[in-house]
């Protein structure tokens, strides 16, 4: 037995302590401690999970309307902070939210901007709707580079200033500088209203050589961008046939006469109907190529309507507007049919007439010229003014289609699909019908200057000159609502995207260098057209029945039976095979003694 004294302290050897101890552990501390470990897990998965969850549900309706749109100002500046997350601003009045349009039906507001907040940027990323360019718009050979710094907002106004610059060295060898606001790829509508109210630059009205703009593009087309609108501007086309080929010709030029030379057709153009590259992205784009869709037989492109560009009155005093809607593939000799007033109306002949300009070879216009009052201008009382036009366009029922443009707040020229139709008679250029346009479209507003357009007399125009615009109001029907730059019936984003040089580049001026020599060109493919293939086939398919025909005895209704079971089996040859008396000839036969009408058959 150990007789060794236990240490007063030692409670563990000390056996008389036995039973004496107290149980340390305390139930509510190990709970509280528990709860705060819970407590730190649930605020850690609000932080990385629920917070990211909510604030995507609260900001996505806004990230949709800004979608296409550059987050970051590209020149570094701190842009007015612009909260318009809505497409139709606050600002506008209650009572023009809704209208009844001319054509009888009830419309509603889809977009609107009242330019109320003064000071407002619109370099790239600082705007969810609009955005100024920063090019020279070589395309119409302008005066002016166009710069972003030159459009602000001040006083409730949209403002675009123009000046003419001392050293045009700073100025990228330019002139003039002045202002282009677009919401391509941003805002785009398909049918529907669009109306601003807005002063001319300049003293009085007779100043000459500024050149207004407010117009619409199909999204396929960038304005500015010359490789985008190579064969897209102003296709406004749902055919296949000849109206789908370069210069609008065959590919021998032995045909249609009526493209091949026209009277109306300026010298620099060699008298050809038309110089354009053809339909890029047509109803005949062959199975495989690049289409935007949705299908390839769905003839694309990027047709123009303008609510106005501004000039001198040519046959009179004052100031007129042309009110245009563009067109490809060309009448013969430019001309539309005005024979009904379903074709094309002017409410008012005392200050509107037809325009006498029609188109040239790179572009058809239907046009209204109207008179303006004489005090919306800089210098003579810059009262307000209102613009637009009313169109519709249904892809399902063509005939409805209509344009109503709009001056000084009434109803100045109208024109139905009519004025477009077929061009098939014996002196047409042999195209289909061209659309009202059905792509969504975007918007343009710009103070642009050029010998293009009007003389310039630099003695009745000042500097700086200033457009002013109080609004943009889009309108649609009822129940039609179609906003948007990538809708599923006329898709554009993917192509947009997948085409990232031309639609970036504003210095490129071609597709591709096949098309455009001597371009600068994206180097993109240009879709084959199948029209090209069966032509190719039926051409040697008729050669051999025609041969037939003049050397046996085969009357002229086998002769036709056969060539139309050939056609079906020379694969989905164009509908009016049979339809001679309206047919183009498709090749030159070896075989002068067979009836004429039996050589043509397209």
């Amino acid at each position: 037995m150990d007789d060794k004294e236990v240490e007063d302290d030692d409670a563990l050897h000390d056996p008389s302590t036995l039973g004496t101890e107290r149980n340390s552990f305390s139930p509510a501390r190990g709970i509280a401690n528990i709860g705060i470990l819970v407590i730190l897990v649930l605020a850690l998965m609000a932080l990385f999970i629920a917070y990211p969850v909510i604030t995507y549900v609260r900001r996505n309706a806004r990230n949709l309307a800004i979608d296409n749109n550059i987050h970051i100002n590209s020149t570094g500046q701190s842009a007015v902070l612009f909260n318009m997350p809505e497409i139709i601003d606050p600002d506008t009045p209650k009572d023009a939210r809704t209208r009844t349009g001319f054509d009888g039906k009830d419309y509603e507001l889809v977009f609107s901007d009242e330019f109320n907040v003064d000071g407002r940027s619109f370099y790239p990323g600082d705007d969810p709707y609009w955005e100024a360019v920063d090019l020279w718009y070589w395309a119409t050979n302008d005066l002016e580079w166009y710069d972003p710094k030159q459009i602000t907002t001040a006083n409730g106004n949209l403002v675009i200033t123009m000046d003419s610059v001392d050293d045009p060295t700073t100025n990228h060898g330019m002139q003039y500088r002045s202002g282009m606001l677009q919401s391509w790829n941003k805002f785009c509508f398909t049918t529907g209203y669009i109306e601003v109210a807005m002063t001319f630059p300049g003293p009085n009205s007779a100043t000459q050589g500024y050149w207004p703009g407010v117009w619409t593009m199909g999204n396929l087309g960038r304005p500015g961008y010359g490789a985008t609108t190579d064969g897209m501007w102003p296709y406004s086309y749902d055919s296949c046939d000849v109206g789908t080929f370069p210069n609008q010709t065959e590919k021998d030029q032995s045909g249609p006469a009526a493209a091949i030379h026209s009277d109306e057709s300026k010298d620099k153009y060699d008298g050809k109907l038309s110089i354009l590259s053809g339909q890029r992205v047509s109803s005949c784009t062959c199975s495989g190529e690049e289409h935007p869709g949705p299908s390839v037989s769905k003839g694309r492109g990027a047709p123009e309507i303008d609510v106005l560009e501004a000039e001198k009155d040519k046959a009179g005093d004052g100031q007129v507007v042309s009110q245009s809607a563009q067109f490809a593939p060309f009448t013969h000799d430019y001309l539309y049919n005005n024979d009904t007033d379903d074709d094309w109306y002017v409410y008012d002949t005392s200050i509107s007439r037809p325009n006498s300009y029609r188109g040239s070879a790179v572009q058809q216009a239907v046009s209204g010229l109207t008179r303006v009052p004489e005090d919306m201008f800089q210098g003579s009382g810059q009262n307000m003014t209102v613009f637009g036009f009313e169109y519709w366009a249904d892809p399902n029922n063509r005939d409805d289609g209509f344009i109503t443009w709009v001056s000084d707040g009434k109803p100045s020229v109208r024109m139905g699909p009519g004025a477009v139709g077929p061009d098939t008679g014996t002196n047409g250029s042999q195209v289909s019908q061209r659309l009202i346009p059905e792509e969504p479209m975007s918007i343009v507003l710009n103070l642009g200057i050029s010998t293009n357009w009007q003389k310039i007399l630099t003695g009745t125009m000042q500097f700086p000159a200033q457009m002013l615009i109080d609004y943009v109001r889009v309108y649609q029907r009822k129940g039609s609502t179609n906003v948007g730059c990538d809708p599923k019936d006329y898709p554009t984003a993917d192509y947009i995207a997948a085409h990232p040089e031309a639609y970036n580049n504003a210095n490129l001026t071609g597709w591709t260098t096949t098309n455009v020599p001597g371009s600068s060109a994206a180097g993109y493919s240009w879709p084959k057209n199948s029209l090209v293939r069966i032509l190719k086939q039926h051409s040697v398919v008729v050669t051999l029945l025609t041969f037939v025909y003049s050397t046996m005895a085969v009357d002229r209704p086998t002769y036709l039976s056969v060539l139309a079971v050939a056609g079906v089996l020379e694969h989905r040859l164009p509908s009016p095979l049979l339809s001679l008396s309206k047919a183009k000839p498709l090749y030159h036969s070896p075989f002068p003694n067979v009836p004429r009408a039996i050589q043509r058959t397209l």
